[in-house]
């Protein structure tokens, strides 16, 4: 109950469950605005990280990483924005910056002033029209569970697993 704990897999094909992606381990009261996503459970090997600029910012801006350091992307808080709905805007390295918004005002409404932040919500990040990839929270007794559909193969995958745990993490902000 005191901890995060992320565990990222990919989906075959089938539906069946694949490989495991990454894995995140972190105690709730933990400093959020440093994550670092591991390649399995035994954190040997790094599979992203993420780092916010700067500790106290409504809009702060998060740098992704890859297990040396490189930078991956960013993403961002739109704060004003997210008022009302979450918006966030991602930004591949040397790629064009796109934005991800919650798909439902009226659940983005229902989960911020009847405090249902278990409610289940859908995540739709768009460039130029186009969708790059989407993030559902779906119902769960236990543990939340999430799917991240990637619509755009180009993506890196690392950014887009940063993002989904992020709006998990700090969501709630």
């Amino acid at each position: 109950m005191m901890i995060n704990r992320y565990e990222v897999t990919s989906v075959q094909p089938d539906g069946t469950p694949g490989a495991q992606l990454a894995f995140v381990e972190q105690k709730r009261m933990a400093f959020k605005e440093q994550v670092t996503l591991y390649r399995d459970d035994s954190k040997t090997g790094v599979f992203a990280a993420f780092k916010a600029r700067s500790v106290i910012d409504l809009g702060a801006t998060y740098d992704v990483t890859d297990e040396n350091g490189a930078p991956i992307g960013l993403f961002k808080k739109d704060f004003a924005k997210s008022l009302l709905r979450s918006t966030w805007h991602v930004e591949p390295n040397g790629g064009a910056l796109f934005t991800g918004q919650e798909r439902s005002l009226a659940i983005a409404l229902l989960r911020r002033f009847a405090d249902l932040t278990f409610w289940p919500y859908h995540f739709d990040f768009v460039r130029d029209g186009q969708p790059v990839f989407s993030v559902m929270k779906k119902f769960a007794l236990v543990r939340d569970k999430y799917t991240v559909q990637i619509h755009d193969p180009a993506i890196d995958r690392r950014l887009v697993v940063a993002m989904a745990v992020a709006l998990d993490a700090l969501q709630a902000r």
